[in-house]
């Protein structure tokens, strides 16, 4: 950690070189300073927010369609191909553990019509702009070769007007000839 007197000099430093009305200075496990933009703090808070709700409309949603819906609490270690125990994140403001950071976000649950003993199982990612990154994609191949889900749905939000409907792709039809293989 830094000592009291070193940050105040380093505050001094930052308020001296930049506009300390317009950035927020925090200190990392190293001790060292972190500037961040408060423009680009509150445009995070937002976003988080507009996430959060919306994973919750995805929820009810895929509950309205008769599935049973939970959060996934799993991820994959692309480094030893295994999935692990996702890891909780600590947030010190609301000083609670956040527990829903798996990949995917949902597991969805649906027993097959007319088959007896038979369920579909498939995972959901929820994502506004319904882009996945490299390493989700990664993920979601190891998880169909694995056969962990028999699907993965990216849900993402599609407005129509004022409206904000939900709109699901299939994996396998969205990357199938990208995905490639699983490293």
């Amino acid at each position: 950690m830094v000592s009291k007197e070193r940050e105040k000099e380093i505050l001094e430093k930052i308020s001296k070189a930049g506009d300390s009305e317009n950035y927020e200075t925090s200190w990392d496990d190293r001790g060292l300073p972190i500037s961040k933009s408060k423009k680009n703090i509150k445009q995070g808070k937002k976003s988080r927010a507009k996430g959060s709700n919306f994973e919750l409309k995805v929820r009810k949603d895929l509950e309205s369609k008769g599935r049973f819906v939970d959060k996934w609490n799993n991820n994959v270690d692309l480094v030893a191909l295994e999935i692990v125990p996702a890891k909780r994140k600590y947030n010190p403001f609301r000083k609670a553990m956040v527990i829903g950071t798996g990949f995917p976000d949902f597991i969805a649950i649906k027993k097959a019509e007319g088959i007896e003993g038979l369920y579909s199982v498939i995972g959901v990612e929820v994502k506004v702009n319904g882009l996945l990154s490299k390493e989700e994609k990664e993920k979601c191949a190891f998880y169909l070769q694995k056969g962990v889900f028999s699907e993965i749905w990216i849900a993402k939000a599609v407005k129509e007007g004022n409206k904000v409907n939900i709109e699901y792709d299939d994996f396998r039809e969205k990357y199938g000839n990208r995905m490639g293989q699983a490293p």
